[in-house]
């Protein structure tokens, strides 16, 4: 009898500890720190533990190497060049798709009946997967079959090389991924827009504000916080790009749209399957993307508390 009491009061225990509300939320917390566990820590762990090793995909012939790795990014031309083909598209792409979204956003702030169509539409290709994305403007821009070269031979004009020339594939790259992507920050934006206070805006028209001014002065102040996390996020996805440059040019030409990612792809997945020395790369840019999106977090901070 002594044994079966002390087994309900430890169930009693039990239950009444999960039953109070601060120690219930890490119930409902646990899936996703499990996630993130196996799918990101460890991994990251891992890929960090075999940048000291000179080893393939196969496990065979590990050798201890310390710093090799590291040593040999800084001598390689080729993964250099990557890094900063990776940061000139980031620079094309996040601070175009954070603009086209918020102005997207703010013209379609009112509800209405066109306003709701016209979301739904921009944000469709956000559901599309970016390879099929890339196939579409792949033949949309072919010098030979696409629909836009042959519009712009029908005015007179010269047929670019989009994919093919070196100057303007990763232009065409950067726009294609804000077509595809622009409906997510519309849409994070357009909450944002949509619960700012209308008196805001009632007190800056009585002041004499015009439109302009009033989304400059009275619109952007309040939605920092959210154009923070937009410019974040937007810059740590597009320092990973890698689906549509390998779908659309493969990294060519001439390697001027190789990115980083696609970079330790084939070091690490293709002969000679340098397994140690892509991870040593995947470490470096995981260091890089940490600290820009630390140091644009802060300046969006401070830019916040400015705003106040």
């Amino acid at each position: 009898m002594e044994e079966i009491d002390t087994s309900v009061s430890k169930k009693r225990s039990f239950f009444r500890f999960w039953n109070q509300p601060k120690h219930a939320a890490y119930l409902f917390m646990a899936p996703s720190i499990i996630i993130l566990l196996f799918f990101m820590v460890i991994p990251l762990i891992g890929t960090l533990g075999l940048s000291f090793f000179n080893i393939n995909i196969f496990f065979t012939g590990t050798k201890f190497v310390g710093l090799d790795n590291f040593v040999q990014f800084f001598h390689d031309q080729r993964a250099i060049n990557s890094m900063w083909h990776t940061v000139y598209f980031t620079l094309l792409e996040t601070p175009t798709q954070v603009i086209v979204g918020t102005v997207a956003a703010a013209a379609l702030s009112r509800t209405t009946l066109f306003n709701r169509f016209s979301r739904s539409v921009f944000y469709v290709p956000v559901i599309c997967s970016l390879t099929t994305s890339g196939i579409i403007f792949s033949m949309l821009l072919d010098p030979n079959i696409g629909w836009i070269p042959y519009v712009l031979h029908q005015f007179g004009m010269s047929t670019p090389q989009f994919f093919r020339d070196a100057t303007l594939a990763m232009p065409s790259i950067a726009v294609m991924t804000v077509w595809k992507n622009f409906g997510v920050t519309m849409t994070i934006m357009l909450t944002a827009i949509q619960a700012i206070s209308p008196s805001l805006y009632e007190s800056a028209e009585m002041d004499g504000a015009n439109k302009k001014q009033q989304f400059f002065h009275v619109t952007i102040p309040q939605i920092i916080p959210s154009l923070g996390f937009c410019v974040m996020t937007n810059l740590i996805g597009s320092m990973q790009v890698f689906d549509q440059i390998y779908v659309t040019t493969a990294g060519g030409p001439e390697f001027k749209t190789e990115s980083a990612v696609q970079y330790i792809y084939s070091r690490g997945f293709s002969a000679p399957y340098q397994l140690g020395y892509a991870s040593a790369v995947a470490t470096i840019l995981f260091v890089i993307i940490a600290i820009l999106s630390v140091s644009s977090n802060l300046y969006m901070s401070h830019k916040e508390k400015q705003m106040r």
